[in-house]
């Protein structure tokens, strides 16, 4: 939890964030109601992905609560950076690859109100930021790769892997850019700002974004292997495993 002192010393800009979770009271007023009122159109879409999920198939609240449940456990998870910050995996390109990236709003929104409460992890006023960058930003990116990588025929644990991975380095980056918006840097501004950020979490976040897209793929090949009429049902895969 050094980030503050860490930002200053390296380039006397004031921080805001254990890398991918603003913490409480970081951001201004005004952005944590910008970013909140942002998030709103992509929770009403993520509820009403879950009820037509769950109306045409109550199976399916297993697999959704996995999803869930394995975005809170690897989330929470704090790896302390040699920058002085702590950075950590997001888990939501899996919920975003088999339910779509709308669900994961509701979900990521869910996990992240838990951690900021029982883990101080986050925050309440940060909470529309960090919903934002890790449960909208981050599925929509995981799940955009994991469509086009399938349609050029890079396999399905391939398409895994890049999109969990890629899913996670750009919640980072979109929390640098929140970081940076609110706290430009006095020479160089907004753009000056955002890559000190991308720097200071790049240590450690790029190792764990290769981590994390090799634990997504563990994850569905034991979901294949133990879960195949469920994956069937949600349209992930057909009868014929493909």
């Amino acid at each position: 939890m050094k980030t503050v002192a860490t930002v200053i010393a390296l380039f006397g800009i004031i921080p805001s964030a254990n890398a991918m979770h603003i913490m409480e009271s970081y951001l201004p007023p005004q952005y944590c109601i910008a970013w909140g009122a942002i998030c709103i159109p992509f929770l009403i879409a993520g509820y009403l992905s879950i009820r037509k999920t769950l109306q045409h198939n109550r199976r399916a609240i297993t697999l959704l609560a996995m999803a869930g449940a394995f975005v809170f456990v690897i989330s929470s998870l704090k790896i302390p950076s040699v920058t002085g910050s702590c950075s950590h995996m997001t888990g939501t390109g899996l919920g975003a690859i088999l339910f779509g990236p709308a669900a994961m709003s509701i979900l990521g929104i869910i996990v992240l109100l838990f951690q900021a409460i029982l883990l101080a992890h986050g925050g309440l006023t940060s909470l529309g930021a960090n919903t934002f960058s890790m449960a909208i930003a981050g599925p929509f990116i995981s799940y955009a790769i994991y469509k086009i990588a399938s349609k050029l025929g890079l396999g399905r644990l391939v398409s895994v892997f890049l999109a969990a991975s890629l899913g996670d380095l750009i919640t980072y980056c979109v929390t640098s850019f929140q970081l940076a918006l609110a706290y430009p840097s006095e020479v160089g501004g907004l753009m000056a700002s955002f890559e000190k950020f991308l720097t200071i979490f790049a240590v450690t976040q790029v190792p764990l974004a290769i981590i994390e897209g090799l634990i997504t793929v563990i994850i569905v090949i034991g979901i294949e292997t133990y879960a195949k009429p469920e994956l069937e049902a949600i349209g992930f895969i057909n009868k014929e495993g493909k």
